[in-house]
């Protein structure tokens, strides 16, 4: 499967920037910035889960290669530090890949290298119709 274009859409709003993408891991940085806070001034927790379900929809997409698509069906997000600005990294990885679905984890963290969040993605790996 070729890599789709990663650099429109929602990506390019938030500002992601894919470091790598592949079947096994997905690493996202962005910035944050004012734009992308919440009304307390720190980074929305929208972000984050938009971050986890792109990472582990473009690792599951390229994993499932040609043999379907996958859409997200769950992405539970949690929120463990409040971040007002310098950069962040996600990294997601596998948990589980079966026939009709997949589970990925990914965790985000800050230039110090703490955890911020933490989510997990399952997807739903469609066959072609």
């Amino acid at each position: 499967m070729e890599i789709p274009d990663l650099t429109g859409g929602l990506v390019a709003l938030l500002g992601l920037t894919f470091e790598e993408a592949s079947a096994d891991r997905v690493v996202i940085s962005w910035q944050v910035r004012p734009e992308l806070h919440q009304p307390f001034g720190i980074q929305h927790g929208g972000v984050y889960c938009a971050v986890v379900e792109s990472a582990a929809s473009v690792g599951g997409a390229l994993w499932l290669a040609d043999r379907g698509t996958v859409v997200g069906v769950s992405n539970q997000t949690d929120f463990l530090r409040a971040v007002r600005d310098g950069e962040l990294t996600a990294v997601g990885t596998p948990v589980h890949r079966g026939r009709s679905q997949q589970l990925w984890q990914v965790e985000i963290t800050d230039a110090d290298e703490r955890l911020v969040a933490r989510g997990q993605v399952r997807l739903q790996n469609l066959s072609p119709a």
